[in-house]
């Protein structure tokens, strides 16, 4: 007799559960990926025109905001506590009367969104997705991938001449942003550099922490390449605030170690070192002999304080610096940057802003939104702060995030004194913030719910995850 093959059916209800299984899997997923997916998109080429439009990552952003909003509606979670909604809420005040006192309305909602966008929206969803240290750290190391992929770019376009053009030379490194927005690979390099010593500094696992070392050493020559000044210096006090929060003895160590290692790499850059010796030697000549960069950035600066002295309480409104500009700088000003390669035709670059966003604040807000704006950064790096010192006080569970956020926020500080938003990379300082905001107003309350209950080999084992 032949043998009955098995009931059908019995083949047929088994596959319906597989499938119905794929939802719960995609459910279980982090909802931190949606904001990882910013800077996954910031490493893909630009536009060659260049510009300060939106581009892919900031969509993408928008649909953070919304996919966060969606998620407090569905789970009916009360969004911020009330202290974080004070502190991310201080900008909107001064921006809004701002927007209010703009030339045209077009001009004052698109500044009212692309501010709210940068300081409120992003960082307050940023801060909702990121459920915990996990979250924090695989964002932090997002940062640092899209580092390297833009420092790779940027050495190979200086080792081969196809940069951007850096005294008569195609030699500057600036990854796939283009000319129009040299500053964007130094920034985004010089993020990544401070997450990576902040990771290599905090109490990770001994792997993690050999490579975020390695990373590090690795973002120095493309940090180097950009031929940014202000990047530079940033980025060092960054570095060097994190070293000093995480131990003095330690710092100087690894200070020294730094320090030698970066003799060696400008010695082994042939070429590369006379240029960076000259860019080096211009950052203590900005009053003595500055040059044509510098002195536009003077005249700029003037102008915007000129701006302010005439409204100082709300400032000519948004994007009205453009408009303004000309009646209040002096004849020195030139009417342009000159960009040029990378990909790129020579385009003469209008200087639209003073590049310092406090100058832009004050010029453009007065002194009400530069007391919203710089108020609440403040909030967020004396709560960061306070919370580290806590941290390191009580256990060293959670200390990677707090020398990554602190590292953030007076990188970020310090590179606002010399330039403002603006550019594809714009999006990257409202990812920060949110990390910011997280350890400042919400990264302590998982090491807490974990401290009392925990032995110290718990606190061990839970460190070495």
């Amino acid at each position: 007799m032949r043998r009955s093959l098995p009931p059908l059916p019995l083949r047929i209800a088994a596959r319906p559960l597989r499938i119905s299984a794929l939802p719960l899997r995609i459910a279980a997923l982090p909802p931190v990926l949606t904001v990882v997916a910013v800077p996954a998109l910031l490493a893909l080429p630009t536009s060659a025109a260049g510009g300060d439009g939106p581009g892919p990552a900031d969509a993408v952003s928008g649909l953070v905001v919304l996919y966060c909003v969606v998620r407090l509606v569905r789970d009916r979670r009360r969004p911020l506590s009330r202290t974080a909604a004070v502190v991310l809420g201080l900008p909107v005040v001064g921006v809004t009367l701002a927007a209010l006192g703009a030339l045209s309305p077009a001009d004052g909602i698109t500044g009212l969104g692309r501010y709210l966008q940068i300081f409120v929206l992003v960082p307050a969803a940023v801060l909702l997705l990121v459920r915990g240290r996990r979250d924090f750290l695989l964002l932090a190391w997002s940062l640092v991938g899209l580092a390297l992929c833009q420092g790779a770019v940027g050495v190979h376009q200086y080792v081969t001449g196809t940069g951007a053009s850096y005294q008569g030379e195609n030699i500057r490194a600036v990854g796939t942003f283009g000319p129009q927005d040299v500053m964007g690979m130094a920034t985004v390099v010089a993020v990544g550099l401070v997450c990576a010593v902040g990771l290599a500094l905090g109490q990770t696992s001994p792997r993690q922490r050999i490579g975020a070392v390695a990373c590090a050493l690795a973002l120095l020559p493309p940090l180097a390449l950009s031929f940014s000044r202000g990047a530079w210096i940033a980025a060092a006090v960054a570095c060097a605030l994190q070293l000093v929060l995480a131990g003095l003895r330690r710092a100087l160590r690894i200070g020294a170690a730094v320090a030698a290692a970066c003799v060696v790499l400008v010695g082994g850059l042939g070429v590369g070192s006379e240029l960076l010796q000259e860019r080096i030697d211009s950052i203590t000549q900005v009053t003595d002999a500055p040059d044509r960069s510098v002195a536009d950035r003077y005249a700029l600066w003037s102008a915007a304080t000129a701006m302010w002295r005439d409204r100082p309480l709300t400032g000519v409104g948004l994007k009205g610096f453009p408009e303004y500009r000309d009646g209040y700088a002096s004849p020195e000003l030139s009417s342009g940057s000159d960009t040029e390669g990378a990909g790129s035709a020579y385009l003469r670059q209008p200087l639209l802003s003073p590049h310092s966003m406090y100058l832009l604040v004050l010029s453009e807000q007065g002194l009400i939104g530069l007391l919203g704006l710089a108020g609440s950064w403040l909030a967020l790096l004396v709560g960061g702060l306070r919370r580290l010192r806590r941290a390191c006080t009580s256990t060293p569970y959670g200390t990677e995030c707090g020398l990554v956020a602190c590292g953030l926020m007076v990188r970020q500080l310090i590179d606002f004194v010399y330039g403002d938003i603006g550019g594809p990379s714009t999006v990257l300082t409202s990812v920060c913030f949110g990390l910011v905001a997280w350890w400042a107003l919400a990264g302590t309350e998982e090491a807490e719910a974990r401290t009392p209950a925990a032995t110290p080999g718990r606190v061990k084992e839970a460190v070495g995850r």
